[in-house]
């Protein structure tokens, strides 16, 4: 029995549960891992966000940490939008903001990161249900990397499956021993309204280069 709420787009007119139900997560990842998930991790990814709607979630950095190699290369990163977290700071407040990516129609997610000093790290990224994996994240300056999604009893998990550049409207994959690695991203569901995030990059000869853990709650 498939754990999502049939009776919230049951009797609904088709045209109607497109304005109210976004399918394509479930699509993606199957109805058999879909029924896997908490309803909680249901509920957040079947949210439509057209006609300007905004999902908010708030919350913490619990931990931040780079290797050496991890610190250089996302402060090198800054020339594509510093698509990874810049600073150590722990305990700051953090912000994700979602919305509609009215280019593509997938979902454009904004990280307000905090700091102890300064202006917020603002981390802008763009979900897109395209190419052979289904999911694929831009980063900025043309840069982004095709997803593969896990999903099991506690949330999903979404991994690189590899990264490509577009150019002159053509795109070309980065080799795998050019590339900075597997990024994971984590979502899990802690109960009660709130959910954590992790971030990983892992290289193959480096090991781990940047861990972020934070914690959120539902709007």
């Amino acid at each position: 029995m498939l754990a999502v709420r049939e009776e919230q787009v049951r009797g609904i007119e088709p045209s109607q549960k497109a304005s109210l139900y976004d399918f394509r997560f479930r699509q993606l990842i199957g109805e058999s891992n879909w029924a896997l998930l908490p309803y909680a991790v249901q509920r957040r990814f079947s949210k439509r966000l057209a006609d300007g709607a905004l999902v908010n979630y708030r919350g913490t950095v619990i931990e931040t940490r780079h290797s050496r190699l991890g610190w250089l290369f996302a402060q090198l990163c800054r020339v594509v939008g510093a698509p990874l977290p810049l600073h150590r700071d722990a305990g700051v407040p953090a912000v994700v903001v979602v919305s509609e990516d009215r280019e593509s129609g997938g979902q454009c997610w904004t990280r307000i990161y905090g700091r102890e000093r300064g202006f917020p790290q603002v981390i802008h990224s763009a979900k897109r249900f395209a190419g052979s994996t289904g999911l694929e994240e831009y980063l900025g300056n043309r840069l982004g990397m095709a997803l593969r999604v896990e999903a099991d009893a506690h949330g999903l998990v979404f991994r690189s499956d590899h990264y490509f550049v577009s150019l002159l409207g053509k795109r070309f994959r980065i080799p795998h021993w050019f590339g900075p690695g597997i990024t994971t991203v984590t979502h899990r569901d802690l109960g009660e309204g709130r959910f954590a995030f992790d971030l990983d990059l892992a290289h193959p000869l480096f090991g781990e280069l940047v861990h972020q853990h934070a914690e959120f709650c539902d709007a």
